[in-house]
This record gives structure tokens, C-alpha cells and sequence, in this order.
């Protein structure tokens, strides 16, 4: 076996995600700076989430989780992989392709199922046009997740998780040109949509033909490897669909309160930071090396493997939890409070920001442990938790609306977040000693949680010492940047100083190819 190096690994995808979801921040500051919590924000956001939906169906979310530790076993074997996998590459053309164009047709039915509200004014005339300029993109997209999952089964990892760079820089370039020619920038926004899909395609499918699998298409059919694939990728489908729905649950409560929408959103995307860093790097990287050390009867790697992952993301993701729900407010006000985004969207768009905080962990964990499930090829396990998570999030979501507004929506996905974790973790005594946790794991939980409070703590403190300057203009920015840094120090200084971790680890960790 060829292990892939799992520091490595979580760093080179953490790192180039880190660069996307920057670069998305600054797509989202102005779009909020251009069009603040107004309708064509809303539509707009309500247009691109469609496909953005439907992309975790077909592609990251549900399919891959099938194909890639199918993939991955098979290219440990040498099982003839790039015959499987273009057979995969076809039959998910056919079916996206399909799908694109009955979205194309139903589009005002599906625009009403995810923003009810929108009915009776102009927002929903816009997400209908918007969104059948922005669905195409879930064709490329798809297909982009698919090479994604070749690349890294391959230990491939810096073009697939480089590619959605490309998407904020273009979404970034169509606002700016339609800026300085005085276009509409809601439709320029969607075009610009599609196009960041071929550019991401074309990126992943260049790197998949320079490791030896430049995937064409075949005429699809249903061979006794696809019939395999489908039974697997069935339940991650419909686990998918629960999720979704999920999604679609808190859009359709934000859609019933001015603004929400954008403001759920724009608290979305900052949590979505962290997570995306962390969390997406993390099951990127594990899912096809536990795949491929269960083939090879590695149990004792597949343990480290597991309790490596889990103690990196929450050594990291615990602090950024505490953060965004301790700093929720001044990080709103600094980040988007210009232009269109006014004082008043500050407040609830903070509280949306501090509810999504609490659940950042349990999203995490989530990616870590799903891997456990989707490496044995059990995708039905994790559909059964989902259901019981989707429950959760509707008596929440929708129970709560008429007392608390909005922030219900938030509050609900938290709250199923973490009871999708706890099921998880639970499910995965069954798998004995892989899934174990280790003396060194139990040792360390603790103690970054004990970090992280202490950090909090000073954050407390130190934003009460800022003051005003936070809030000021020609201060804000180095005000936050003090914050942020000042919440670093404390929190490596405490852990440190607790025994939660030693550099040590890091360094050996990052070298070792395991």
C-alpha cells in the first residue's frame, strides 16, 4: 500500500480551501457592500443555493461517498480503476444532464419550495430567472467532484481543492464588470455562475489526465460494477435528500421575515469558513486512505488515522466555535457593515452567526466520522441518522419561528448538527478498534476544551478594552485584527500550557507518511 500522508494531506486541502472560502468572503462582502439584504441579494441566493443543493446529490455529498472508496480499493488492487471510473463519469453525465434540463422546466416549483415567501413579489420572478441561468452548473460541477475523488484516492489533492478558487474570482470579476459598465449585477452574478463551473471542470479533468486518467465519455450502462455503485450510493442519495431538505426547511422560515434570507446566508458563509477548512479537508483526505488501509487490513493505521483526524479538527474547530459565538457581533460589523448592509442587518445577521457557531464542532465531526461508515461501504447507516437529524431541525425550525423569527432556522440546524454527530458516534462501536479512541485522544478532548474556554474569556476582556474602536471606521480593521490575534496567543499559550499539545506533534505529524 502507498499511504497518503494525513497532515499533509489535511494541510495542502486545508490550505487552498482556506484560500476559497477567503476569496469567497470577499465575493460575499460585496455582494453585500452591492445589494445588502435587498430582493436581488435574496433571489440571487436563493437561485445559486438550488444547484448547489442538487451538486450534494450527485456529486461530493452522496455519489462520491460511493465512488470513491470503491475507487480507491480497486486502485490499491490494481482492479482496472480508470475502466470503473469512467463508467461512473458517464452514467453521471447522463443523469445530471437529465436532471438539468426537468430544472429548467419546473424551475418556479422549485424556487417555491425553497422560498415560499417569495411568492407575490419580485424576488420570485428573479430566482426563476436567475435560477435557470445558474443550474447548468451543476452539470460541470458534478462531474468536477467526480475527477476530485480520482485525484484524491490518488493522493492527488492541490488541483481539486485549488479549483473553487476559480469560482469566487470569476463571480468576484462579473460583479466588477458589471459595476463599471452598468450591467445588472444579479444576472451577471448568475451567468458568471456556469462559467466558474467549466473553469473548475476543466482544472480537475487537466489533472486527472496527468496522473493517467484522462476520463472520457462512454455510452452509459448498467454494468454489475454501476448496479454496485447504485445500491451503495442509493441510501447516501436519499441521506443527501434529507440533509436538503433540511437546508430547505430554514430557507423557507427566513423567507417569511424581511431579509433573512440574505442575513442566514451571509452568517452561513462566515461559519462555513472554519468548516469548510477544516471539516471538508478532513474527509477529503481520510475517506479514501481508511478505505484503502481496510483493504489492505490495516487496523491499527486506520486507528490512528481516525483519532488523528478527530483530535486535529477539534483542536482547531473548538476555539473557532467559541470565537464566532463569543465575537459574533463585532465580526458582522467589521466585515459587512458598508454600502447596502446597514446597522440594522448587523444585530440578527451576529445572532444567526453566534447559533451556526455552536454547531461548528458537530458539523466537523460529522466529516470525520462519516468516513468510518462510507470506507465499509455503509451508506444506509448514516440515512437512518439523517432522518432522525431532519426531524429535529423541522419540530425546531418550525415550532419555533412564530416565537423566536428567524434565528429558529439557525437554531435548528445547530441542534440536528449535533444530534447527527452524537448518532454517528454512537453507530460506530460496532466497529471495534478502528474506531477507538486512544489514550492520546482522551488525554488532549479536555484540555482544548478547557483552552477554548479560557480563551473566551479573554475575548471577553479584550473586546470590552477595544471598545468603540471596534465600531470606528479607520479602526475597526486593526481593532478586529487585535482580537483575532489576541484570541490566538491565549488559546496556544493555554493549551500549551495544559499539556493539550506539544509542536512536537505537529512536526512529526506533518512528516510522517502514514
Amino acid at each position: 500500500m502507498q499511504p497518503i500522508r494525513l497532515i499533509r494531506g489535511f494541510l495542502s486541502v486545508g490550505a487552498w480551501t482556506l484560500a476559497s472560502r477567503v476569496v469567497g468572503l470577499v465575493r460575499d462582502l460585496m455582494i453585500a457592500a452591492y445589494l445588502g439584504a435587498g430582493p436581488v441579494a435574496e433571489a440571487y441566493n436563493v437561485a445559486f443555493r438550488l444547484p448547489n443543493m442538487f451538486r450534494r446529490f450527485f456529486a461530493e455529498g452522496a455519489f462520491n461517498t460511493a465512488f470513491v472508496p470503491m475507487f480507491a480499493k480497486r486502485l490499491e488492487a490494481g482492479e482496472d480503476p480508470r475502466a470503473f471510473a469512467e463508467e461512473a463519469f458517464s452514467g453521471l453525465f447522463t443523469v445530471v444532464l437529465v436532471v438539468s434540463v426537468i430544472a429548467h422546466f419546473t424551475m418556479p416549483w422549485l424556487v417555491f419550495a425553497l422560498a415560499a415567501g417569495f411568492v407575490g413579489d419580485e424576488r420570485f420572478d428573479m430566482a426563476v430567472t436567475y435560477g435557470r441561468i445558474c443550474f447548468p452548473y451543476i452539470l460541470f460541477i458534478s462531474l468536477t467532484a467526480l475527477l476530485s475523488g480520482v485525484l484524491n484516492a490518488g493522493g492527488r489533492f492541490v488541483a481539486a481543492a485549488a479549483a473553487p478558487v476559480l469560482m469566487n474570482f470569476i463571480l468576484i470579476a462579473a460583479m466588477l464588470l458589471a459595476d463599471l459598465n452598468g450591467w445588472d449585477m444579479g444576472a451577471a452574478m448568475a451567468w458568471s455562475t456556469p462559467v466558474s463551473g467549466i473553469a473548475q471542470f476543466l482544472t480537475v479533468w487537466w489533472a486527472a489526465k496527468r496522473m493517467g486518467f484522462p476520463l472520457r465519455l462512454r455510452w452509459p450502462r448498467l454494468s454489475p460494477e454501476m448496479k454496485r455503485l447504485l445500491a451503495i450510493a442509493t441510501p447516501a442519495v436519499m441521506a443527501g435528500g434529507v440533509v436538503q431538505l433540511n437546508l430547505i426547511v430554514g430557507q423557507q422560515v427566513g423567507s417569511f421575515f424581511d431579509g433573512a434570507v440574505a442575513r442566514l446566508t451571509y452568517a452561513d458563509r462566515l461559519y462555513q469558513l472554519p468548516l469548510g477548512v477544516v471539516g471538508i479537508a478532513i474527509g477529503i483526505v481520510l475517506l479514501p486512505d481508511i478505505s484503502r488501509r481496510l483493504k489492505a487490513g490495516d487496523i491499527g493505521g486506520g486507528r490512528h488515522a481516525y483519532n488523528r483526524a478527530t483530535e486535529f479538527a477539534l483542536f482547531l474547530t473548538v476555539p473557532a466555535a467559541v470565537a464566532l459565538t463569543v465575537a459574533a457581533y463585532p465580526v458582522i460589523s467589521v466585515l459587512f457593515k458598508r454600502g447596502a448592509f446597514l446597522e440594522s442587518d448587523v444585530g440578527p445577521t451576529a445572532l444567526a452567526l453566534a447559533i451556526y457557531g455552536v454547531g461548528l464542532p458537530a458539523f466537523v465531526l460529522q466529516k470525520v466520522l462519516q468516513p468510518l461508515y462510507f470506507a465499509r461501504e455503509d451508506t444506509q447507516s448514516p440515512f437512518r441518522f439523517a432522518l432522525w437529524s431532519m426531524a429535529v431541525n423541522a419540530v425546531l425550525a418550525l415550532g419555533l419561528a412564530p416565537l423566536i423569527g428567524f434565528s429558529a432556522a439557525a437554531l435548528g440546524t445547530t441542534i440536528a448538527g449535533w444530534t447527527m454527530a452524537w448518532q454517528l458516534w454512537r453507530g460506530t462501536r460496532v466497529y471495534g478498534e478502528v474506531a477507538a479512541f486512544d489514550d492520546r485522544l482522551r488525554h488532549r478532548l479536555p484540555r482544548i476544551a478547557a483552552a477554548s474556554a479560557v480563551m473566551g474569556v479573554a475575548l471577553w476582556g479584550v473586546m470590552a478594552v477595544l471598545g468603540d474602536s471596534l465600531y470606528t471606521a479607520g479602526t475597526r480593521y486593526p481593532a478586529l485584527v487585535a482580537l483575532v490575534l489576541a484570541g490566538m496567543l491565549v488559546y496556544g499559550v493555554a493549551l500549551v500550557a495544559m499539556g493539550g499539545i506539544r509542536l512536537s506533534d505537529l512536526r512529526a505529524g506533518f512528516r510522517r507518511q502514514r
